[in-house]
Formats: structure tokens, sequence, C-alpha cells
């Protein structure tokens, strides 16, 4: 067991954007600040039921910092760029958009990346050398 939790990434495992995603963001997460879940996993469910977070209505991407916050939406996928470091750091300005205006650019791609990106019939299965980042 870490003693110093990470940061969770939960995100759609059907979706072929949101798994492109996470490939992403496991590119560029040098300091291994992330673990990630499916959604549609037993631990992606247990930690949103925890959080009481309805995923009829954020059912994309969540970010979750143990013992401190969770971020959904346009919040999360910004942390998640500011976190990279370097360049990405000017997304901050973005940060200034009101959630109201961010959230509905959010929506519109969450409710049609599956038309615009695909859909798998299974969650992805991460890569033996990727396996330790997943969590069960």
């Amino acid at each position: 067991m870490e003693t110093n939790p990470k940061t969770i990434l939960l995100f759609d495992g059907v979706c072929n954007l949101c798994n492109n995603a996470v490939q992403y963001v496991i590119k560029r997460d040098k300091d291994d600040l992330y673990r990630y879940a499916a959604l549609q996993s037993d631990i992606g469910r247990k930690l949103t039921s925890e959080r009481h977070i309805d995923t009829s209505q954020v059912d994309s991407i969540i970010l979750i910092e143990p013992g401190v916050a969770y971020y959904t939406k346009s919040a999360a996928a910004l942390k998640i760029a500011k976190s990279f470091g370097g360049i990405w750091g000017l997304v901050a300005i973005l940060e200034w958009i009101p959630d109201s205006i961010s959230n509905k650019v959010y929506d519109f791609v969450a409710r049609n990346r599956y038309r615009w990106y695909g859909k798998k019939d299974n969650c992805m299965i991460p890569t033996p050398e990727l396996k330790a980042k997943f969590l069960d």
C-alpha cells in the first residue's frame, strides 16, 4: 500500500477519446502523480459512490485527490493539463473562464464523443507495463 496516495483519474473506459486522453496523460506523467480506473470498474463505481457523484451527469473524466477534493468536467481537465508543467502552465488562463461556460463546451464534447471518436465494447485493458498504474 502506498503511503502517499496518488491522484486518481477516473475515465469512461469504453470511450475512445477518454482512452486516448489517458494514454496522453500517462506519457506526460513524469512524476508518477496519477493512478487510473474506468468509471465502469468496481473501484470506479465505489469511488464515485463514496463522493456522491452522479455518473449520469458526469460520465467522462473525474479527478480525485484522496483526502482533499475531486474535480469534474473542465476543472478536472485543466488541473490535469497544468500538472504537465512547462508550456502547459498556460492553461491556467482558461481558469478565468466561468465554469458555466467552460463546462458547456466540455459537455458538448462529452455528449458527442462516441459519435466523433467511437466506442469500445469493453473497457481498456492496460499493457503489463502499465498495469501498476491502474487500480483494481
